[in-house]
């Protein structure tokens, strides 16, 4: 039957989030910037890779303090109107932003996970991604890579067409065909703001990336109990659409260790 999967999986989902996003204890790396009040306790970390690049600490950490300083705000609010919603404690977020890969010694990708826990049916989670410049010391999108990003363009239909044929594999390989639909992935658009977040994925060339993926949260692409998707899409694929940039920096094939990641 799919239900007794897709209820191990919403178990397994939960049990995950606990573990990479629980509540911090004593062991724990003490957090880059913190909010603790009545209605919330709220941290944000960073990996040691992104610790070494001054401009990249300063970028993430002012944008982490607005996030934790606006969820501090509404978890407040949402106390005064509804007190009786944090007789078990108040909210419990938390965000962590580490390294996915540096490609050419200057694209840094970065994985920005958060976890939000407001004393309801389940916890949620989120992912989203920064492509840095090392360079230029500022966040870049994918564009320079690429010959033509126009929303409908020849690259972003070749885009999303290989992001939902690889979600169908994942779907497929995880059990879970029956939502492999084009249902659930009609949010998916050839648009650079409504495809997903993206990251260059690392290769087995050093200082290469061998191609890009898009990271969904739950909820994203499947119900909540499939969890998080990541969609890969090889090089090969677009390398009608490279810039002279786009050549340079992608090659060689995605490691084994890194496709066996959720």
């Amino acid at each position: 039957m799919f239900f007794a999967p897709m209820f191990m999986r919403a178990l397994s989902v939960a049990t995950v989030c606990s573990a990479l996003f629980g509540p911090a204890h004593a062991a724990d790396p003490k957090p880059d910037a913190a909010v603790k009040t009545k209605s919330i306790e709220a941290r944000m970390f960073l990996d040691d890779r992104i610790k070494a690049d001054t401009a990249l600490v300063a970028d993430c950490v002012a944008e982490g303090k607005k996030w934790l300083n606006k969820n501090a705000a509404e978890a407040a609010a949402a106390r005064k109107a509804d007190p009786q919603f944090f007789k078990d404690g108040g909210w419990d977020f938390e965000r962590k932003y580490s390294v996915r890969s540096v490609v050419a010694d200057r694209y840094v990708s970065v994985l920005r996970n958060d976890y939000m826990n407001t004393r309801g049916a389940h916890p949620n989670s989120d992912v989203n991604t920064i492509l840095w410049d090392k360079a230029d010391n500022k966040r870049i999108s994918i564009r320079p890579l690429f010959t033509d990003t126009a929303d409908n363009g020849a690259t972003m239909k070749a885009m999303v067409k290989a992001v939902i044929a690889s979600l169908r594999t994942e779907k497929t390989k995880r059990g879970a065909g029956e939502t492999a639909t084009d249902e659930w992935f009609k949010e998916l658009k050839p648009s650079l703001l409504k495809i997903g977040a993206v990251t260059l994925a690392p290769s087995t060339e050093a200082g290469k990336s061998s191609g890009l993926t898009f990271h969904y949260p739950p909820y994203a692409v499947g119900p909540y109990a499939e969890g998080e998707y990541v969609a890969f899409v090889p090089w090969e694929t677009l390398k009608p659409y490279l810039t002279a940039e786009g050549a340079r920096i992608f090659g060689g094939a995605r490691p084994k260790g890194d496709a066996e990641e959720p």
